[in-house]
C-alpha cells in the first residue's frame, strides 16, 4: 500500500486562537481543577479554571504594559514547569509568538535562535540561563527585555499591568485567528543550524482537538474519573507542547515535572497519580529496567523473567484475537497472568502512580516486545509518530486496535503517502507553514501542501505505518550494500547494560558499532556478580561485560542479512551527551559529530 487516509472527525475548521479555551473553560466550569501545582512545602494543590484564567489575564496585562505587542516574538528558555504554560497562554492571548529554547542550549545556539527569530524579549528560568544569553546579548540588538522566573518576574509583570482594563487584553485576543502564528519551534538539528518551524494557532488546535476527540477514552484510568497527566517531556519540544495545549483545551488536569530522571520523576508520579502519561520510549525502558533490577536484588529474577514472558504472550494473544487471527489467551495463560498481576504487574503500575492504565509514546521507535510487556502488565501504550513540522503526532495506534511494533494509522484528517524511494509524505491540517527565513529549505520539504518527512517507512494492508529509517542515515558500505542503522541500534540498546549504540560503516568494508553503557545497570550487574567496582577504563576491558554486549550484537544481527550485520564493536568509557555536542536535546544521535569525536576508535574498528 502506498497511501492511506483517515477521514477527519469534523469538517468545521478551528476558529479563534489557542487562548480562547482558557477563558471559555473558566466561564463554563470555573471550579474545575485545570492544573496541579506544587506549593512551597512540595505538596500538590489544584489550580481551578477560574484561577488559571485570572493569572493568564493578569500576566497578559503585564506583558502589554511592558511593551509586548501583537506579532512580537518572545523566547522561553526553561525546564518544564507551571510558569511556562502560564506564559504560553498569556502570550497567545495577546497574539505574541513564542520561541521555545531548550534549557541546555549553548550560548551560540541561543544566539542563532533569538537572532533568526528577531526575538524582542526572553523569559529564562534562572541565573545560569540569564548569563548564557548575556554573553551574546550585544549581538541581539532587538532584544530589549530579559525576565527571570526564579527572580519573581511573574509577580513583577502582574504589578506592571494592574492598571490596565481587561478589555484591552480581550481586544488583542479577538484579533487572533487560526492563521496567526503561535510558535516558532527550532528543530534540534542532527546536522547544520536548526531551522525555525512556523506553526499556527490552527495547526496546534487541529492537532490537539483531533487527539482529544479520538483518544479521549484513554485519558482515564476507569470510566467517569477525572483525567489528569503529569507532563515531564520538555516544553521546548513539539511533543511536550502538544500535550500542554491538548490538556488545557481538553479539560485534563495538568501537572509539570522538570526533571526527567527516575529519582525525581517516580516520586512525583506516585504523589500526583496521573490517569495517563505521554512519554518517549526511554521512560518506559527505565521503568522496566528499574523493576527488573529490583527483582534481581530481591532474588526474584527468575520469577520476574517468567512474568515478563507471560505478559508478552498474554498481550500477543489479545492482539491476535482483536485482529481475528487467534482465539485469545488460553485458560492456563489467563491463570498465570492473574497470578503475576498480584506479584509483579501491580508493582510496575504502582511505580507509575497506581492509576495509569494507558500511555502514549512518541519521539522514537518502541520495541514491540516492550509494548507487549506493558500491555500485559495492564498499561496499554499507544505508539505514534510525528515531527515538529506536523505539530507532533501524524499517526498513532487507535484505542480499539493496537498493532504493536507499528506507529499506527494516520490521525483523523491526515494522509500518509509512501513515495517511490520509500520516503514518508504527510498531508493534513497539522502540517506547518514553512521554515522561518528559509525559503530554500521550505521548498525542499513542502510540496503543494505535502510534507516530505525525510523518514523511510511502509504501510501495511490495513494502513498502519512502520518507520524503517532516515533517508540521510542510510549507510552504504564500500561493497555497495545499503544499511539502515536504526534497526540494529535499537536491538543492541534493548540489552539492559547498553545505554547507546551507533552503527558505522559508510564507505567501509563492513558494518561496525560503538556502544556506551548504562552506568546504573552496570553497577547493579557488578554487585549481583560479586565483582568490585571498576573504573570506566577497566570496565571497557572486562571480558564478562564484553561477552554481555556481544550477546546484544548477536541478537541484533539476527534481524539482518550477513552483509548488513555488525562484524565488530567497541565499548566506550563515556556516554554520548548533549553537553559534548553529541546528542540533540531530544536525545537523538548526532552521527557526524560522534564519528568525528571518536575518529580514532572508529578507525581501530577497521584495522585488521
Amino acid at each position: 500500500m502506498h497511501e492511506f487516509t483517515t477521514p477527519p472527525l469534523t469538517s468545521a475548521p478551528p476558529v479563534g486562537g489557542l487562548a480562547d479555551a482558557v477563558f471559555e473553560h473558566a466561564l463554563d466550569n470555573p471550579t474545575h481543577a485545570a492544573l496541579g501545582r506544587k506549593d512551597e512545602s512540595g505538596q500538590w494543590r489544584d489550580v481551578t479554571s477560574a484561577e488559571f484564567r485570572d493569572e493568564v489575564l493578569a500576566l497578559a496585562k503585564g506583558l502589554l504594559a511592558r511593551g509586548i505587542r501583537f506579532g512580537d516574538r518572545i523566547a522561553i528558555m526553561s525546564r518544564t514547569r507551571y510558569e511556562w504554560t502560564l506564559f504560553d497562554f498569556a502570550l497567545w492571548t495577546i497574539g505574541a509568538q513564542v520561541v521555545p529554547v531548550y534549557p541546555t542550549s549553548s550560548a551560540e545556539q541561543c544566539f542563532w535562535m533569538l537572532y533568526d527569530a528577531e526575538v524582542t524579549a526572553a523569559i529564562v528560568e534562572h541565573e545560569d540561563h540569564a548569563m548564557t544569553i548575556a554573553t551574546v546579548i550585544d549581538r541581539l540588538p532587538r532584544l530589549r527585555e530579559l525576565w527571570q522566573l526564579d527572580s519573581g518576574c511573574v509577580q513583577e509583570l502582574y504589578d506592571a499591568g494592574a492598571y490596565l482594563d481587561d478589555e484591552v487584553v480581550h481586544r488583542h485576543r479577538q484579533a487572533v485567528t487560526p492563521e496567526s502564528v503561535a510558535t516558532i519551534i527550532y528543530t534540534s538539528g542532527t546536522t547544520g543550524r536548526p531551522k525555525g518551524c512556523v506553526l499556527s494557532h490552527g495547526n496546534l488546535m487541529y492537532e490537539a482537538d483531533t487527539v482529544i476527540r479520538r483518544w479521549e477514552p484513554v485519558f482515564h484510568s476507569k470510566k467517569g474519573d477525572e483525567a489528569s497527566t503529569l507532563l515531564f517531556l520538555p516544553l521546548a519540544h513539539v511533543f511536550g507542547r502538544m500535550v500542554e495545549v491538548a490538556t488545557i483545551r481538553g479539560g485534563v488536569r495538568l501537572g509539570h515535572q522538570p526533571q526527567l530522571h527516575a529519582a525525581a520523576l517516580l516520586p512525583d508520579l506516585q504523589a500526583f497519580r496521573p490517569t495517563f502519561i505521554l512519554a518517549v520510549p526511554y521512560i518506559f525502558e527505565k521503568v522496566f529496567n528499574s523493576a527488573r533490577r529490583k527483582a534481581e536484588k530481591e532474588g526474584r529474577d527468575g520469577a520476574f523473567e517468567k512474568a515478563v514472558d507471560v505478559a508478552v504472550k498474554y498481550a500477543d494473544a489479545v492482539e491476535a484475537k482483536a485482529w481475528g487471527t487467534g482465539p485469545g489467551p488460553s485458560a492456563g495463560l489467563r491463570m498465570q497472568h492473574q497470578l503475576f498481576d498480584k506479584l509483579v504487574y501491580s508493582k510496575v503500575r504502582a511505580a507509575m502512580g497506581g492509576r495509569i492504565r494507558n500511555a502514549m509514546s512518541g519521539g522514537s521507535a518502541m520495541d514491540r516486545r516492550l509494548g507487549l510487556f506493558f500491555a500485559g502488565a495492564g498499561v496499554q501504550i499507544y505508539e505514534g509518530y510525528g515531527l515538529t513540522e506536523s505539530s507532533a503526532a501524524a499517526t498513532a495506534n487507535p484505542p480499539e486496535r493496537t498493532r504493536y511494533g507499528t506507529v499506527g494509522l494516520p490521525i483523523p484528517g491526515v494522509t500518509v503517502h509512501i513515495a517511490d524511494d520509500g520516503e514518508v509524505w504527510l498531508h493534513g491540517g497539522n502540517v506547518f507553514q514553512g521554515y522561518l527565513n528559509n525559503q530554500k529549505a521550505t521548498d525542499g520539504t513542502l510540496h503543494d501542501g505535502w510534507l516530505a518527512t525525510g523518514d523511510l517507512g511502509a504501510l501495511d494492508e490495513d494502513g498502519y505505518l512502520t518507520i524503517t529509517g532516515r533517508k540521510k542515515e542510510i549507510l552504504v558500505t564500500s561493497g555497495g550494500k545499503s544499511v539502515s542503522p536504526g534497526v540494529l541500534e535499537e536491538r543492541v540498546r534493548e540489552h539492559p547494560l547498553v545505554n547507546q549504540c551507533i552503527v558505522v560503516g559508510n564507505d567501509r568494508p563492513y558494518i561496525a558499532a560503538l556502544v556506551t553503557l548504562d552506568q546504573e545497570a552496570v553497577e547493579h550487574w557488578l554487585q549481583m556478580r560479586g565483582k568490585p567496582r571498576l573504573s570506566p577504563a577497566q570496565l571497557v576491558r572486562d571480558a564478562d561485560l564484553e561477552t554481555e554486549v556481544r550477546r546484544a550484537v548477536v541478537a541484533a544481527n539476527t534481524l539482518v542479512s550477513q552483509a548488513e550485520s555488525i562484524r565488530t564493536f567497541r565499548i566506550l568509557a563515556q556516554p554520548f551527551t548533549e553537553e559534548h555536542g553529541l546528542l540533540t536535546p531530544s536525545l537523538k544521535l548526532k552521527r557526524k559529530a560522534i564519528e568525528k569525536a571518536y575518529a580514532s576508535e572508529v578507525e581501530a574498528l577497521y584495522q585488521a
